[in-house]
């Protein structure tokens, strides 16, 4: 199987670490309100590709996060007078309600970052010793100039980024590059003990500390949306492999749903949760939809769209329906076009996502069954 890998910008073959073994990890959501339908599309996406990599005879191990402490669940808490621990809880069963209901395994492991807190505070002091992170006013930061790697992953210069860090200036910062890893408590907000004193971890850690942790310093994928590809994943690498580790070999983006020409995110406001959807559609149809584009191209989310997978839906039922009425045979005495189609689905899907995961393409070769089926069925 071969998949697009974003560090390098080509599809390379996936050739797992451990043989007969697949090591997965997906960045989780922040969980401080519903899921929408974007976080669906990666959801279902990661969910296909490890169901596609079992098929294929590999055991995988599937890691997908929460993030269960954040500014956002933090503020959350503040805004409804209620504990950040309630909110976090509470999202992370609904949003394991809205997985169950589209059809989503639960992955292999589904850690929390405050279940993870010793091996995230190990990592920032290994990146300390090796001169990579530094402690100012409580905070610890990333030296980004001291990692010559920084910017591979989002194609970004460092004298880009250094203009657009000039706008919101930390003074605690030995640079405005320079990003959070430990960040200090502050009066109401979750603590914990740490050689540079009371205080939570920054984000982009915790996916460093959590990954290693549970599939080790090198392993074989790692994915989530575009819109984590700077600065979360590019701070994943910095944080990683400034730390000695080889790190994710493969990185898998999977691109935006979009609404009206814009990505549907909860900051534009231009989102349907995922439970809204179900309330007007079937879950088949829903995941299909998804599906029908390939995982790297943006979709757009139409009540169209949805319309027309919900119809295909309903034809593959109505071809199972008519298939089963047939008298019983061996499909190969069927007309020579109908058991060569039959004879060659298999490949024809297993070639299709081989090809860098598409589904669409995949898709496509069984719809291409249904029609012919229905056809040979009416003459």
């Amino acid at each position: 199987m071969r998949l697009y890998n974003s560090l390098t910008r080509r599809k390379e073959e996936l050739v797992p670490l451990r043989e007969g073994e697949v090591g997965i990890y997906a960045c989780g959501v922040t969980v401080y309100d519903d899921c929408h339908v974007g976080h669906a599309r990666g959801a279902v996406f990661f969910d296909v590709l490890r169901r596609y990599l079992e098929h294929r005879g590999l055991r995988v191990t599937y890691v997908r996060n929460f993030t269960d402490v954040d500014d956002k669940i933090i503020r959350r808490a503040a805004e409804e007078g209620v504990s950040w621990r309630e909110i976090a809880d509470r999202y992370i069963e609904a949003h394991q309600r809205d997985m169950g209901a589209l059809g989503v395994r639960p992955a292999t492991l589904e850690p929390k970052a405050t279940e993870h807190i010793a091996e995230i505070v190990e990592l920032v002091r290994e990146l300390e010793e090796r001169g990579l992170a530094y402690a100012a006013g409580g905070d610890v930061f990333y030296r980004v100039r001291r990692f010559p790697e920084y910017g591979r992953l989002s194609g970004k210069r460092i004298d880009e980024l250094e203009a657009g860090a000039r706008i919101e200036v930390n003074e605690a910062k030995e640079d405005p590059l320079d990003f959070a890893l430990w960040k200090g408590s502050k009066p109401g907000e979750p603590a914990w003990d740490s050689p540079w004193g009371p205080g939570r971890p920054g984000w982009h850690i915790e996916c460093s500390a959590m990954s290693m942790a549970l599939l080790g310093r090198d392993f074989d994928i790692h994915g989530g949306g575009r819109d984590l590809l700077f600065p979360h994943h590019e701070n994943e690498i910095a944080q990683s492999r400034g730390a000695g580790a080889g790190f994710a070999r493969l990185w898998v983006h999977n691109g935006f749903v979009k609404i009206d020409d814009e990505k549907m995110s909860k900051s534009l406001g231009n989102f349907f949760t995922i439970r809204e959807i179900l309330e007007a559609h079937p879950a088949e149809a829903v995941r299909l939809f998804l599906l029908s584009t390939h995982y790297r191209s943006p979709i757009d989310f139409t009540e169209r769209a949805l319309a027309d997978a919900r119809a295909a839906v309903d034809r593959v039922y109505t071809f199972l329906q008519a298939a089963e009425g047939q008298p019983e045979g061996d499909w190969r005495a069927a007309p020579a076009e109908l058991a060569e189609a039959v004879a060659t689905l298999e490949l024809d899907f297993d070639a299709a996502m081989d090809d860098d995961a598409n589904t669409a393409a995949a898709l496509a070769a069984l719809f291409e069954r249904v029609r012919l089926f229905n056809r040979v069925l009416a003459e």
